[in-house]
């Protein structure tokens, strides 16, 4: 198996402990000036003149370019990071563009991962300081060129909208950028005031709009073309593990447009003039594969292995005093929650350049440390002889954040073989259908949960226990030392004990970590997908074995007050029940953010549901662009929704049964409900929002449905049972 052959040939990437605490620190300490925003020279930035750092580049055209760090998937980071150093410029919205940054880790490390890369709703909250810095630092040396230029004080320069200006003179950033590369870096600099923001806060037009709406060539990894290109799709296992064992591609080698066939350990690649031809001739290979270390388990084999796993006492995670009142009332629940895929609209893609000494890799890639190391061991040669070149993303939900960089992996091997054959450094590109994404793994883990809660006389919990079990996603990567503490993966248990915004008497909660062959990985909003679940249904089903509202039995429990905020003002806004509607709500802490989202949904006649609309209370620190937090928390509640309607992932002796859209089903656009979102105006550091608003959808529309109909949803999903 290709993981398997990386975890073997890899090195740890150069990410120490030290180092990690290193890059963290700096997520509150802000942007060391200096060699990290010192102006490069037109030459290092092959041939652009002008004012150029290593965030910010102002060319003489008068563009302002934002080197953005981030992988951008949709989730608006490349905005977000305009928005910060536009306003700190005072740039023109019109004039502000965006550029990938290369990979780098020195120079654009995420100061919460360690690593070049992004995940876990943390772009805007790492870069917060650090690209207003930037802005407000090219500021400053521009208004130093003026002054010199003009030979005035500086003190009497401002700038707006794009424009320099004295009161009698002016010019634009453009006209000043050349003789502004030659300024000294100023130590610090003094960034503005909320009440000063133009951008921040109010609104900053998406900079990737206009190129995706005219179909902009070589943005998507799926667009990209150049000379001698060629294409590979490869022939896998049906069984996570399996081995090929033998191969005829005799069938395949006749077909119009086939160059070659590489066999690798465990796969077979074709490689074609085109796509189509490259599928066609995959299909017509006859492969023997040896699945004796393969997973050979199905859906039903591991439940029941996870079943009797709840029987068992796991791994302590988190304990708490039990409450000295006597329990009157016991609520035991046992949940299931099944593998789910990504299927982001563009599925893997990776192209890839090999000389025999130098690579480039070009891809919508999410760890660019990890794709640069990696693709480096495959060949053979070191990192910095490897480019990454980064292009959008469509789409990811985590797919794309691969600790193992596979598809960077399986596209290094296959060039490596080419070169070797062929002796020619021609350009492969390796695509993934969207069958072979579906039944490729790297799911979200499948997982049981069981809780056995207690109530007193006077209806408040007593105690709360809770066994988790399911595949760590971390165990076993690179990710391990700093995601795995005492055996127990963090991914499995956030959102629970002191991780929670609630603060419940007797809450204790063990897990146990079963092998399981089946690749997995994190998946929007990762663990707080099941844990959140259970504890908003379970805490809906306590207030009314308590006869209290489920609002006024939450904020009982509900210490924190930004959770508490953004519940009430969910509520607050939602009104009156809808006739014909039944309500439920849910609120959940995740990626340092709160959301709070009350459903009203209708059960039609054939005893299915329709979410009709979602009100969603949101606290993510300082809003930076408004506009996009609604989208995203639009964006997250349709995906959370779409996995508890019809999705899950099933096995069969080991082999995965869903492939494309018809039988791995997600939301239609008749199932999408209205959704009203209402941000508050928080001065806190900017949290995550890509991922925040997917949790509470699901046990809010369970809730609702428990109301209307006493079904009362456990396992998912909802299609199990006729709600969907």
């Amino acid at each position: 198996m290709l993981n398997r052959f990386i975890a073997q040939t890899m090195p740890t990437p150069a990410l120490t402990r030290r180092g990690f605490l290193k890059l963290s620190a700096g997520a509150t300490g802000g942007l060391m000036l200096g060699a990290a925003l010192r102006p490069v020279s037109a030459a290092a930035q092959g041939g652009v003149d002008g004012l150029a750092t290593p965030f910010v580049h102002i060319r003489p055209d008068n563009t302002v370019v934002v080197i953005v760090k981030h992988l951008d998937k949709g989730q608006g980071t490349a905005t977000g990071l305009a928005t910060l150093v536009a306003d700190e410029l005072d740039a023109d919205s019109a004039q502000v563009t965006t550029e990938f940054a290369p990979a780098n880790t020195d120079l654009y490390a995420n100061t919460l991962m360690g690593v070049q890369g992004t995940g876990g709703s943390t772009a805007m909250a790492n870069s917060w300081q650090q690209y207003r810095e930037a802005g407000a630092t090219a500021r400053s040396m521009l208004i130093a060129a003026a002054a010199q230029t003009w030979g005035v004080d500086p003190a009497g320069i401002s700038i707006a909208g794009g424009q320099i200006t004295d009161g009698s003179q002016s010019a634009s950033l453009g006209d000043m950028a050349e003789t502004a590369a030659g300024q000294s870096v100023p130590e610090s600099v003094t960034l503005k005031t909320p009440d000063q923001w133009v951008y921040i806060g109010k609104s900053f037009p998406r900079v990737d709009v206009v190129r995706k709406s005219q179909g902009a060539t070589n943005m998507y990894g799926m667009d990209v073309a150049m000379e001698g290109l060629v294409y590979a799709v490869s022939l896998r296992s049906p069984r996570f593990g399996g081995v090929l064992a033998g191969l005829d591609a005799t069938e395949a080698r006749a077909m119009p447009g086939v160059i070659d066939v590489i066999q690798l350990p465990d796969r077979a690649t074709v490689i074609a003039e085109s796509t189509w031809q490259a599928i066609q001739a995959r299909d017509a290979l006859s492969a023997e594969w040896d699945f004796s270390q393969a997973e050979n388990r199905g859906t039903e084999e591991l439940r029941a292995e996870y079943t009797a796993l709840l029987d068992e006492e796991g791994i302590a995670f988190h304990s708490a005093v039990v409450s000295q009142a006597d329990t009157e009332q016991v609520i035991e629940a046992d949940y299931s929650f099944p593998y789910l895929a990504h299927t982001p609209m563009e599925p893997i893609d990776v192209t890839v350049r090999f000389d025999g000494t130098e690579a480039t890799f070009w891809t919508g890639s999410q760890i660019q440390t990890l794709d640069q190391n990696i693709g480096a061991q495959v060949l053979g040669i070191d990192p910095g002889s490897v480019s990454i070149e980064t292009l959008w993303g469509g789409g990811s939900f985590g797919r794309r954040a691969i600790y193992d960089s596979h598809y960077v992996a399986e596209a290094a091997m296959i060039a490596k073989a080419w070169l070797e054959a062929h002796g020619d450094a021609r350009p492969i590109k390796l695509v993934w259908t969207r069958e072979d994404d579906v039944r490729g793994g790297y799911y979200r883990p499948m997982h049981m949960h069981r809780v056995r809660a207690g109530l007193d006389a006077d209806g408040n919990i007593t105690s709360w226990e809770q066994r988790v079990v399911g595949q760590g996603i971390a165990i076993g990567t690179a990710f391990e030392q700093f995601m795995v503490r005492d055996g127990v993966d963090a991914s499995s248990v956030e959102g629970l004990g002191e991780h929670s915004a609630y603060t419940i008497p007797g809450w204790s909660v063990d897990i146990h970590h079963p092998e399981v062959g089946v690749p997995v990985l994190w998946w929007r909003s990762v663990g707080h997908t099941h844990t959140a679940y259970v504890v908003e249904t379970m805490m809906d089903e306590l207030a009314e074995a308590a006869g209290a509202d489920p609002v006024e039995f939450r904020l009982r429990y509900l210490t924190d007050p930004r959770a508490r905020g953004v519940l009430e003002l969910a509520i607050d806004k939602a009104g009156t029940v809808p006739d014909g509607l039944t309500r439920g709500i849910a609120v959940h802490k995740s990626f340092g953010s709160y959301v709070a989202e009350v459903a009203d949904v209708r059960i039609r006649e054939d005893g299915t549901v329709k979410v009709e609309r979602v009100t969603c209370g949101v606290d993510c620190g300082v809003p930076i662009n408004p506009s996009n937090i609604e989208a995203q928390v639009q964006g997250g509640l349709g995906y959370g929704l779409s996995a508890i309607l019809r999705e899950e992932i099933t096995l069969t002796e080991g082999e995965v049964n869903q492939s494309n859209f018809y039988d791995y089903t997600p939301l239609r656009i008749s199932d999408m409900p209205q959704v009203d979102v209402h941000i508050v105006q928080s001065t806190e550091a900017p949290t995550g929002i890509g991922e925040p608003g997917t949790p509470p959808v699901g046990p809010a529309v369970a809730n609702a449905v428990r109301r209307a109909t006493g079904t009362i949803v456990r396992e998912l999903p909802f299609s199990l049972h006729g709600l969907a």
